[in-house]
């Protein structure tokens, strides 16, 4: 047993669970790496999508999906822009069966979507296979069986000619089914446990069925790669997929396919490099159900190449109608973490996220109106946000939302998106303060109308000084008269003031230093709503540090003479 020597940087020490039980990749299989293509590869282009829920991922269901929410499936894979579709297992139950049948029956699959079966290396199932699929105008009949070496030995029972033997037999018979089927069908072999099988047998089942199945560029046989189970980085399943691009006879009649799991978390990278590694094919799953921890998630692959400027092929403008959908017919849940289609995927609740993202959205709308085009049109570039969520037919309302963790530009999006409300920046700090406050005393997050509410609470509710009458009028050129009956203290004593000043509000600071309050308007900002105009005045009260008012009037003088107010009682709250 090995010991991780310690430095000052990283203290770990070695843990407690039996490690040494397991063998590393490289001591399980052989892993042809020579001289490598796919790490400088590019995705210029979208392989061919096979979904698989309707087999693969249903099987990994507590409760399988009967007809209607199959076909409830089926009908939205087909309106999402998948042409070849795994639609299930006939031999394996009545219900795969029955549900094959009624897409023959109901006339169900479009001219330009193929679907595909699934069936193991067995005469009595290959036939039940054929049955289920015949009167479909297309179809592809896909057979697969174990190859690795424990699956041989303690499995299967069998060595590497027995194998080949079986699969031969196999191919014969499906062959002979499909000459005498009125369906056009193509072939797929899949070697179960591919990434575990020894390079030179996969090479030599995959060679010896393109053969035998007579395979040709306009009658291509699909060759699919499993990580049954991941067993490695993401990098030793591309050298594996890219030894049999290089070496497989009569590629240009081979569609090369992969079907990768995610034991290790890593199904959407073994993907990927997969695919720049010679893949055209990738069979998965509409966000990720399968057996264990899942196969690829489809969607995640289809919207991170969509993030990069290439076009996915596929339709996901509503993917909540897409996610809500496969829910139901599941009965799992979609995490709410999920890339891209998760309820909390695009939302920020980080001050510091909060704050790019507002200005990242305000820069989008000004480089749109700078480039002539539509928002939803302009080249996306906004911090946190890899894609716009408009074009997944999500809204900006749940972009940013507001915690105890929330800062200043979060507070004052929401309060500007949800309210008409554009604080002054210098304001910001102030109210987010108060919003931390509460929710740190609340423990959870505020809504948008709960925001306002603190805000209308903070700033424009009556405090400790009341203006219950003012006037004004210009007496000369530059001089002011204000006057105004204020209610001050504990027992709201009433009193008449008045002050003059060069300006309305200088007279209103007048008259205050009368009731004694002395003010100085440090600046005042006004914004335009809906029902006329809102102030923000900075103001220091009785000497003391700067403090903000708000006011909210048809009239932009009641208004600035609301938020002066405002302040002068917010100081007499410190």
């Amino acid at each position: 047993m090995t010991t991780t020597l310690t430095t000052p940087w990283n203290p770990q020490r070695p843990g407690p669970m039996p490690y040494h039980r397991y063998r590393p990749f490289d001591e399980r299989v052989t892993v042809p790496a020579g001289d490598r293509h796919w790490p400088s590869a590019r995705i210029g282009r979208a392989p061919l999508w096979v979904p698989v829920d309707l087999r693969d991922g249903n099987q990994a269901l507590p409760e399988p999906m009967d007809t209607p929410r199959k076909r409830r499936f089926f009908d939205l894979l087909v309106g999402t822009g998948f042409k070849e579709i795994e639609v299930g297992y006939p031999s394996a139950s009545r219900t795969d069966f029955d549900f094959v049948r009624h897409l023959v029956t109901d006339g169900a699959v479009p001219d330009d979507v193929t679907p595909v079966v699934f069936t193991p290396a067995r005469p009595e199932l290959i036939d039940r296979t054929f049955e289920a699929v015949e009167g479909l105008p297309r179809a592809v009949v896909h057979l697969y069986i174990a190859t690795s070496p424990v699956r041989r030995d303690v499995v299967l029972g069998r060595d590497r000619d027995e194998v080949w033997r079986t699969v031969r037999a196999a191919a014969e018979r499906m062959a002979r089914r499909a000459d005498g089927s009125s369906s056009y069908v193509r072939f797929q072999f899949s070697p179960e446990t591919f990434n575990l099988t020894e390079p030179d047998f996969v090479l030599e089942l995959c060679d010896g069925l393109t053969e035998l199945w007579d395979a040709s560029p306009d009658r291509p046989v699909t060759h699919n790669l499993p990580a049954t189970v991941e067993i490695a980085t993401p990098n030793v399943y591309a050298d594996q997929i890219e030894y049999l691009h290089r070496h497989l006879a009569r590629r240009d009649s081979v569609i090369l396919s992969v079907h990768p799991h995610n034991d290790r978390g890593t199904g959407v990278a073994c993907a990927e490099l997969a695919v720049l590694a010679g893949a055209q094919r990738v069979e998965g799953c509409l966000f990720g159900n399968g057996e264990r921890t899942g196969n690829v998630d489809l969607v995640t692959l289809a919207l991170n190449l969509y993030t990069q400027g290439v076009d996915p092929m596929l339709d996901f403008r509503d993917v909540d109608a897409v996610r809500e959908t496969v829910e139901h017919c599941n009965r799992l849940p979609v995490h709410p973490r999920h890339p891209y289609a998760g309820d909390l995927v695009h939302t920020a609740f980080s001050g510091t996220h909060q704050d790019a993202i507002g200005k990242g959205l305000a820069h989008h709308a000004r480089r749109a109106a700078e480039l002539g085009v539509p928002e939803r049109l302009a080249p996306w570039d906004v911090p946190y946000l890899p894609v716009d969520p408009a074009d997944l037919g999500r809204s900006y309302e749940a972009v940013i939302r507001v915690n105890s963790q929330s800062g200043k530009g979060g507070v004052a999006y929401l309060l500007h998106t949800h309210a008409g409300l554009e604080l002054p920046p210098r304001m910001r700090p102030d109210f987010a303060r108060v919003v931390q406050e509460a929710t740190d005393d609340s423990g959870r997050e505020a809504t948008p109308k709960e925001l306002y509410e603190l805000f209308r609470a903070t700033y424009l509710a009556a405090g400790g000084v009341r203006l219950d009458a003012w006037s004004t009028h210009q007496e000369a050129p530059g001089v002011h008269r204000f006057v105004c009956t204020l209610a001050t203290g504990p027992d709201e004593r009433t009193g008449d003031y008045e002050g003059t000043g060069t300006s309305p509000l200088t007279a209103f600071a007048d008259a205050l230093a009368g009731a004694g309050h002395t003010v100085a308007v440090l600046g005042l900002t006004e914004q335009p709503v809906e029902d006329g105009v809102a102030v923000y005045a900075e103001c220091r009260v009785d000497g003391g540090p700067p403090v903000w008012g708000a006011g909210r009037d048809a009239s932009p003088l009641a208004a600035a003479v609301q938020a002066v107010l405002s302040a002068v009682n917010r100081a007499g709250l410190r």
